[in-house]
């Protein structure tokens, strides 16, 4: 009796049919908001893992190309005070000429696969399909047919759009960026102090600069 008083003369047994249902409404609108946070979290997670996958990719062709230029732009593969890296026009693959800028890899690369033995004195260049990606296009001095044959090609990255280059400007004091190669005023292609690659998935795009390392008086030719 003194419990039936103290709540009022009312004793409940348990929860009437409208909280019943306000509860279970409840709980489906916290669900449904639940089911969209996950699936959303998903979605961003899985975006940003395409985004890591690229970037650990993007790392790895950059450090391969860093590797593969100071071996091509140092001694003993060039000379004190020679240029690498020079543009020239190419027979490429796919039928015609352009002007890609090529270097010698002394003992070839990795990368390569040869039909027969691997030869020394390995020239590349390199190249940028649409849609396709950048290549590196490679043949050695010794082949037989080293003049008249196009090179072999080697696909480095299917995400590189674009390739840029970078000239220094000693009086002026700045850098700029071109699409085609400088020339000189007696129309000699000039020499790019850096390379620049456009890395692209779907609307993700970043941009890498790459050094073409230089055989300077001081550097030990042996």
């Amino acid at each position: 009796m003194r419990r039936a008083a103290q709540n009022g003369g009312r004793i409940r047994g348990g929860f009437t049919l409208i909280e019943v249902m306000v509860s279970v409404a409840l709980i489906g609108i916290l669900l449904v908001g639940l089911d969209f946070f996950v699936f959303s979290m998903g979605e961003l997670w899985g975006k940003s893992g395409d985004r890591r996958l690229l970037d650990q990719h993007v790392e790895a062709v950059t450090r391969y190309l860093k590797r593969e230029f100071s071996i091509a732009g140092l001694p003993p593969a060039v000379a004190k005070g020679d240029t690498a890296f020079v543009p020239v026009d190419v027979q490429t693959p796919g039928g015609g000429t352009q002007t890609l800028l090529t270097f010698e890899l002394p003992a070839g690369c990795r990368l390569f696969s040869w039909p027969a033995r691997p030869l020394p004195e390995v020239v590349c260049a390199l190249e940028v399909l649409d849609g396709k990606g950048l290549y590196l296009l490679w043949h050695s001095r010794l082949e037989l047919k080293f003049a008249d044959d196009p090179p072999r090609e080697v696909l480095v990255s299917p995400f590189v759009t674009k390739l840029t280059y970078d000239y220094y400007d000693p009086d002026m004091h700045r850098w700029t960026t071109e699409q085609q190669f400088k020339r000189d005023t007696g129309g000699a292609y000039l020499s790019p102090r850096r390379v620049r690659l456009t890395f692209k998935y779907g609307t993700y795009e970043t941009v890498r600069v790459i050094s073409l390392p230089q055989a300077v008086e001081g550097v030990p030719n042996y």
